[in-house]
């Protein structure tokens, strides 16, 4: 089977829209800056969803990452964008209308990783909580993607980061730990 182009919208050095789309591939080939994703699925008992990376994926296969990751593909939001990736790597259709009380944007951060010579992520990430009551037996996840998912406490999440166990874009871990301790 083929494999379908992805184009990414390429931003300035301050995540400013250039309105210029590019392939995937030679975004990360030549390090541009784009957007992506983040969400942290966190249900009533204030447990975070995380999940395993696939340990066939190119990026860090096996460490565990927050519930949902992507990049946001060009013309799209960033919204729209964590529903939809939501609904790709876990499988779980969200209501058709999104209350601001339940998917929550909490934050933007600009990130770079070098992953290899010819693969660099310069990215800002746009961070969202989604509160919602799941239950592991409801997730249908894409195996290409995710081995497991599994929901842990905020505190659990801060040491499984301190043992080097998850993908090491970690800017959102004391936002995160802040959103949830509050209540």
């Amino acid at each position: 089977m083929a494999q379908v182009m992805e184009f990414l919208e390429i931003l300035d050095e301050n995540g400013v829209s250039t309105g210029i789309p590019e392939q995937r591939s030679i975004i990360h080939q030549k390090g541009l800056w784009h957007r992506a994703v983040i969400v942290a699925i966190v249900n009533r008992e204030n447990k975070v969803l995380i999940q395993k990376r696939s340990s066939t994926k190119e990026k860090f296969p096996g460490l565990w990452d927050l519930s949902v990751a992507g990049h946001v593909p060009f013309g799209h939001d960033s919204l729209s964008c964590a529903a939809m990736e939501v609904m790709e790597e876990i499988g779980t259709m969200l209501k058709k209308d999104v209350n601001l009380k339940d998917f929550r944007f909490l934050t933007s951060f600009r990130n770079t990783i070098k992953v290899s010579e010819n693969f660099i992520e310069n990215q800002f990430y746009d961070f969202f909580a989604y509160n919602a009551d799941i239950a592991l037996d409801q997730f249908h996840i894409q195996k290409e993607e995710v081995e497991e998912v599994k929901y842990v406490t905020a505190y659990e999440i801060k040491e499984m980061v301190e043992q080097n166990l998850f993908h090491p874009r970690t800017q959102w871990v004391n936002v995160l730990y802040n959103y949830i301790t509050k209540f």
